[in-house]
C-alpha cells in the first residue's frame, strides 16, 4: 500500500496557504528547493499534479484541492493525538490583541496548529490597532499581543515585516498625482509615523485622502484608485501591486513585529501560544 508521507502533506499545505514555494518552505523551516523536491515525489506517488506553476502564480490543481482537505485533516489529527497524550491537562482561555492586517496574515495557521494541538484551550483574538493593544496588555486586558513595537510596550522582537506602497492595479498612475494622495492609519500608527517621514525626506508632497484604525479601509481607497497606502507586506492583498523606487517613491522602513504579555498571562496556555507564535512567524 503507498504511503502518504506527513511531512510531505504539511509542506503541501505550507505552499498552498502562502501562495509559493518561497514562502512555504520559510513556514516549514525548508529550503525552496527540498520543498519542490516534496512535492514532486507527491505528484510521482500520485500520479498526478498537485499545482499549475507558471512564471507569476502558482495555482492548485482539482486534484491538489482535494488532496489539500485531507492533509489539514490527517494533520490535524496528528497534533490532536499529540496534544491528547503528551499535555491533555492544558486547558483554559488565551486573549490575544493583534492589528487587522496581522490577524488575517500571519495568525490563522499559527491558530490553526495551538488549537489542533491544545484543543481545550480557548482563544479570543482582539483586533485593535496596535497602539490600543499596548494599552490593553498594560490593563492586563489581553494576555498576549502581536503588535508593531510602539513606545512604552517591551515586547520580544518576532520578525522585521517589510512596508511597501499598495497601489490599484486599474488605476497605475494615481502615484504620479502631486500631492501624492495617500490612505494611512491613524495617529499612533508606526507606518504612517514611517511613510509620512519617507515622503518628508524625499521632498514629495502628500495630502491625506483617508485615515483609519482598519487596514480594510486604507485598501478600499486604494482599490477606489484615489489613493496608495503604506502597508505591511505580509498584510497587502494580493489584487493590489506594490510600488516603490521605480515610480518615484521613497523606500519605506520595515516594522518591528513584536509578542507582548501582559502581567496575568503567566500560566501554561499563554506559555505555548507564545512559544507557538515566536517559533512560526519568526523571519
Amino acid at each position: 500500500m503507498k504511503k502518504l508521507d506527513l511531512d510531505s502533506l504539511s509542506m503541501l499545505v505550507a505552499v498552498a496557504d502562502c501562495g509559493s514555494f518561497a514562502a512555504g518552505a520559510m513556514q516549514v523551516h525548508r529550503s525552496p528547493s527540498a520543498v519542490s523536491m516534496q512535492i514532486k515525489g507527491l505528484e510521482t506517488l500520485l500520479g498526478k499534479a498537485l499545482f499549475v506553476r507558471d512564471t507569476r502564480n502558482l495555482e492548485l490543481t482539482a486534484e491538489g484541492h482535494t488532496l489539500l482537505g485531507y492533509a489539514r485533516q490527517m494533520l490535524a489529527l496528528r497534533d490532536e493525538a499529540f496534544a491528547e497524550i503528551t499535555r491533555p491537562e492544558v486547558k483554559g482561555r488565551v486573549s490575544i490583541g493583534v492589528p487587522d492586517d496581522y490577524a488575517s496574515s500571519l495568525l490563522p495557521s499559527v491558530l490553526r496548529k495551538f488549537s489542533a494541538t491544545y484543543p481545550r484551550v480557548e482563544i479570543q483574538v482582539v483586533g485593535r490597532p496596535s497602539h490600543e493593544i499596548a494599552r490593553m496588555v498594560k490593563d492586563n486586558t489581553v494576555d498576549l499581543a502581536c503588535i508593531t513595537r510602539t513606545k512604552g510596550c517591551p515586547g520580544k522582537l518576532i520578525r522585521m515585516e517589510p512596508l511597501v506602497w499598495a497601489g490599484s492595479a486599474s488605476n497605475k498612475m494615481i502615484w504620479k498625482e502631486r500631492p501624492l494622495p495617500i490612505a494611512v492609519f491613524g495617529e499612533g500608527s508606526t507606518a504612517r509615523a514611517h511613510a509620512l517621514k519617507a515622503l518628508q525626506q524625499a521632498k514629495i508632497p502628500y495630502r491625506m485622502s483617508y485615515e483609519s484604525p482598519a487596514v480594510q479601509g486604507l485598501v478600499s481607497m486604494v482599490d477606489a484608485g484615489l489613493a496608495i497606502a503604506p502597508l505591511a507586506k505580509c498584510g497587502m492583498p494580493p489584487h493590489l501591486i506594490q510600488l516603490g523606487v521605480a515610480e518615484g517613491l521613497p523606500p519605506l522602513q520595515p516594522v518591528e513585529v513584536v509578542l507582548s504579555r501582559s502581567a496575568k498571562s503567566k500560566r501554561p496556555p499563554c506559555d505555548y501560544l507564545a512559544e507557538l507564535l515566536v517559533q512560526e512567524l519568526a523571519n
